[in-house]
């Protein structure tokens, strides 16, 4: 593929064997039927089972391949976030790396497999995701760190390789933790997410201060009751979705946030969904319109696993999966970059 030759040659440190392996490898998981291992990436090109063996056990840096094949798109003037998730990874064995208890959200439940995390750039404008740097998460060995730790390693690490213009993390619930918000915000980013309805929030109190004594800060708790809708500001509706919105505290991550609170009638009943943004000077359907781009992520997970063979890698060291994960989500930019043509 020209666009492969194109970057490679833009990347001084790859030398001609590998640019060659990579040019056959991400091309054949492109065209490959069935799944995507040794012998069946041997059999639909003329590299043997174990030329592709010792491949995926070579370095290369596919963080900056997939950021120097997004740098034409890039440079227009559209609206690019970052946009962070994990998927599931089917695995037995007892050698393989990284092998531990993750959540399957396909199940409902942890079961015992492998769990990749995902950094994708996300175009708001043309509403479609495209991978950038994709790690696997280490089990948990250190009793004083979390998932959420890793998650947040993940993005520094590669914090360096988004767009200059990239000011939002978009993620779901499940990184609404203090410390992921307080590392996002220490980058100079803001996070997007989405809040539990139980969440402890407060009022900002604006009415006027006694002369003596700490200022009043707040007014009470946000509990979402009938006499309190006047404190909210209605931002609009959106496909039948009353949108409203305020600024408040979180007492858990101990900042203020804008939040917005989404209300959809659905036969009898009202749907109803809570999302934030670390800045208050986003406006409400703006957070509305990032958030919904965040599941263009979920696509990359569907897509790598139907069609270039994200599930069947058969190596056990971590330098072959991770390659294998990369060059399965890299193939799929290449695709995604085709179709934009």
């Amino acid at each position: 593929m020209s666009i492969v030759e194109t970057v490679l040659r833009q990347m001084s440190s790859v030398l001609k064997p590998q640019r060659t392996f990579l040019v056959i490898l991400l091309t054949t998981l492109i065209y490959l039927p069935g799944k995507a291992n040794f012998r069946n990436l041997s059999r639909y090109s003329h590299l043997h089972e174990k030329t592709y063996s010792r491949g995926f056990r070579r370095d290369f840096d596919f963080v900056k391949f997939n950021r120097l094949s997004l740098a034409d798109i890039i440079a227009n003037n559209s609206t690019w976030v970052v946009a962070i998730d994990c998927t599931f990874c089917p695995k037995s064995g007892e050698q393989t790396y990284g092998l531990d208890h993750f959540y399957n959200s396909q199940q409902g439940r942890a079961e015992n497999g492998l769990e990749l995390s995902t950094l994708a750039l996300v175009d708001v404008d043309y509403n479609t995701a495209y991978p950038l740097s994709s790690r696997q998460t280490p089990p948990l060995d250190n009793p004083q760190e979390t998932r959420v730790d890793d998650y947040l390693k993940h993005l520094q690490q590669d914090f360096s390789a988004l767009p200059a213009g990239v000011r939002y993390v978009l993620a779901d619930g499940y990184y609404s933790k203090i410390k992921f918000i307080n590392g996002v915000c220490n980058l100079g980013l803001h996070l997007v997410s989405k809040l539990r309805h139980d969440a402890n929030r407060r009022w900002l109190y604006h009415g006027p201060q006694k002369p003596r004594g700490r200022p009043k800060q707040y007014d009470g708790k946000v509990r979402f009751q009938l006499q309190e809708w006047d404190r909210f500001e209605k931002a609009g509706e959106v496909h039948e979705t009353q949108v409203y919105t305020s600024v408040v505290n979180s007492t858990h991550f101990k900042r203020n946030v804008r939040i917005i609170y989404l209300m959809k009638p659905i036969g009898q009943k009202i749907k109803t969904a809570l999302l934030y943004s670390t800045d208050i000077e986003l406006p409400a359907l703006e957070i509305y319109r990032l958030y919904k781009a965040r599941f263009q992520i979920e696509f990359l997970f569907r897509d790598a696993k139907q069609f270039t063979g994200l599930l069947d890698c058969q190596a056990r060291s971590p330098s072959a999966l991770h390659f294998h994960f990369n060059a399965s989500m890299t193939a799929l930019n290449l695709l995604k970059l085709e179709d934009r043509q």
